[in-house]
C-alpha cells in the first residue's frame, strides 16, 4: 500500500452537531482524514500521537492516514492466531523435515506466550492439540491443503489458547522473548536440549517472527538483534564429535563384518548400507537414495559414488505424498539452474566398499528406479529398521562394557569415523569437506577433538627445514 512522508496536521475543530462534536483532521498527500471524538482532550491526544509518529520519522499510509505504529496495532493478532496463519501460508512450500522443525518450534513457544495460565489444559493435552491439530495440515478430497477438523476436546484447548495468547506485538517484550528462548532450549522433561536441537527450534521461531514483519505486525525481527534478552542462556555447543564414539579403524571394520550375521535376512541386506556410511561418509538419507547409475564399481581398485538426491524420512504426516520418505536435494547444496545442473557429490570409495556394493547388487538387484537399498517388499528403508539392525550388531560385536559406552552407539557415528580417518591420514580439510558435503568451518569445529596424530604427517611433509 502507498506510504508517504507528506503529512499535514490541522487544528481540532468543534462542530455544532453530533454525538462526538470534536473533530481531529490531518492530510496524507491529497487525502484529508477526519476522526470525531467526544471531548476536545481526546481529540488533542490523538493528534499528539500522530505528530509524535511523524516526529520519529514514521511513514503514513495514504489510504487510512495511519502511521506505521498505528497500522501494526490495527493488524495485531494473538500469537496463536499468527502462528496458525504462518503455518497455513508456508506449509505447501516446506520440505517434510522443515515442517517437523516448524511444528516443534511452535509447540515449544506457544504455551509460554500467554498472558494468563488459569484454566490451562494439561501439558500433554495441550501438546497433542498443538502437534496433531493446530500446526499440521493435510490435503482434502480436492487436493487442497487445510487444517484437520479438531474434535470437541481439542476445540476446548483452542478456545483457551485464543483467549490466553498474547498479541504478536508483545512477543518482543524481553520477558516474553526470554521465556520463548528458554522453552526452545528445554526438553519435555525440563532437561537442557542439545545445541543443534535448540538451534533448530530457534530458526523455526525466528521464521515465524519474520513472517510477522512481512505482515507488518512487527517492525523488525527481535531475534536478529545483537542484544537479546539477558535472562536466558543458550545451550552450550556440543557439536564436537566425542573420540570415544568412533573407535579405531580396526574396530569399525570388525563391527561392519558382524552386520552380515545379524538375523537370517536383515543383516546381509544392510552390510553395504553401513559400509557406505563409513567408507563413503554418506548420510543415511543419501544412502537411501543411492542409484546404480551413480556407482562406478570396477573389478579392481578404487571406485566412485555420485549422488544428487537424498531421501529423508520425516514421516507420513509431514510429506506431500503421504509416504514416510520424500526426495530432496543434498543437504547444504543449492539447487542448480537448468537441465543437467543438479547439485551432486562424487566420493572415491576403496576396494572394500566396491566389493560390498557389487555383492549387494548381485544378491538383491536394484529397484525399478535403480535404487540399491530397499526393504524385502521393495519399499524405501525406514530409519527404525536400520537402527534395529545396528543395535543388534553392537550386541554381537561389542563387549558388555563397550555396549554401555559411546562406541559406535549411533549409525551416524560411522560417518564421523570415516571423516576422521581421512583427516587423520593427511587428506586436506578442503577435500574431505567436499567429499563429505560439509563446509571446512563445520569440519574444523565438529571434528576438533578427533583431528589428532597429525604431527608426524606434517613433519614428514616439511622435511629438513633449514
Amino acid at each position: 500500500m502507498p506510504m508517504t512522508y507528506d503529512v499535514q496536521f490541522y487544528k481540532v475543530r468543534q462542530r455544532p452537531r453530533g454525538a462526538r462534536p470534536y473533530q481531529a483532521r490531518w492530510r496524507t498527500e491529497e487525502k484529508v482524514h477526519p476522526r470525531s471524538f467526544l471531548t476536545s482532550e481526546l481529540a488533542e491526544n490523538w493528534m499528539s500521537e500522530l505528530r509524535e509518529a511523524a516526529r520519529k520519522g514514521e511513514m503514513f499510509d495514504v489510504a487510512t492516514g495511519l502511521p506505521q505504529t498505528k497500522l501494526r496495532e490495527l493488524r495485531d493478532v494473538s500469537w496463536f492466531a499468527h502462528a496458525r496463519e504462518y503455518v497455513a501460508e508456508r506449509w505447501p512450500g516446506m520440505a517434510g523435515n522443515t515442517r517437523v522443525s516448524t511444528m516443534e518450534a511452535l509447540i515449544a513457544v506457544t504455551p509460554v506466550l500467554v498472558s494468563d495460565v488459569s484454566g490451562a489444559p494439561g501439558r500433554d493435552a495441550l501438546r497433542q492439540a498443538l502437534r496433531d491439530w493446530a500446526f499440521r495440515m493435510e490435503r482434502d478430497g480436492a487436493g487442497e491443503w487445510r487444517f484437520p477438523k479438531p474434535p470437541s476436546h481439542v476445540e476446548t484447548v483452542f478456545a483457551w489458547l485464543e483467549k490466553a495468547s498474547i498479541p504478536v506485538s508483545e512477543v518482543v517484550d524481553s520477558r516474553n522473548l526470554g521465556a520463548a528462548m528458554r522453552a526452545c532450549g528445554r526438553l519435555l522433561d525440563g532437561s537442557e536440549a542439545a545445541a543443534d536441537y535448540f538451534s533448530r527450534r530457534r530458526r523455526g521461531f525466528s521464521a515465524a517472527l519474520s513472517y510477522a514483519v512481512l505482515r507488518e505486525r512487527l517492525s523488525e525481527n527481535p531475534l536478529r538483534k545483537k542484544d537479546l534478552p539477558t535472562d536466558w542462556l543458550p545451550p552450550k555447543p556440543e557439536e564436537e564429535v566425542d573420540p570415544r564414539s568412533i573407535g579405531n579403524p580396526a574396530k569399525v571394520r570388525q563391527v561392519l563384518t558382524v552386520v552380515s550375521y545379524v538375523g537370517r535376512r536383515q543383516g546381509p541386506r544392510f552390510a553395504a548400507w553401513f559400509g557406505c556410511m563409513y567408507y563413503a561418509m554418506m548420510r543415511p538419507q543419501e544412502v537411501a537414495n543411492l542409484r546404480r547409475s551413480g556407482c562406478e564399481l570396477p573389478t579392481e581398485g578404487w571406485g566412485k559414488l555420485t549422488f544428487a538426491d537424498s531421501s529423508p524420512a520425516p514421516g507420513k504426516k509431514w510429506t506431500d505424498s503421504g509416504t514416510t520418505h520424500e526426495e530432496r536435494g543434498l543437504k547444504g547444496r543449492k539447487k542448480g539452474k537448468g537441465r543437467g545442473k543438479k547439485p551432486s557429490r562424487t566420493v572415491p570409495i576403496p576396494p572394500t566398499l566396491v566389493a560390498m556394493l557389487r555383492e549387494h547388487i548381485q544378491r538383491y538387484g536394484t529397484g525399478p528406479d535403480g535404487r540399491l537399498f530397499r526393504s524385502e517388499k521393495g519399499n524405501p528403508i525406514q530409519p527404525s529398521t536400520y537402527w534395529r539392525v545396528w543395535d543388534n550388531t553392537r550386541k554381537l560385536a561389542l563387549t558388555t562394557e563397550e555396549q554401555e559406552g559411546l562406541l559406535l552407539k549411533r549409525p551416524y557415528d560411522l560417518r564421523h569415523a570415516g571423516i576422521t580417518y581421512r583427516l587423520n591420514h593427511g587428506v586436506p580439510a578442503t577435500q574431505v569437506a567436499k567429499w563429505a558435503g560439509n563446509s571446512v568451518e563445520v569440519l574444523q569445529r565438529v571434528y576438533a577433538q578427533v583431528w589428532t596424530q597429525m604431527d608426524e604427517v606434517w613433519i614428514d611433509r616439511m622435511g629438513d627445514h633449514g
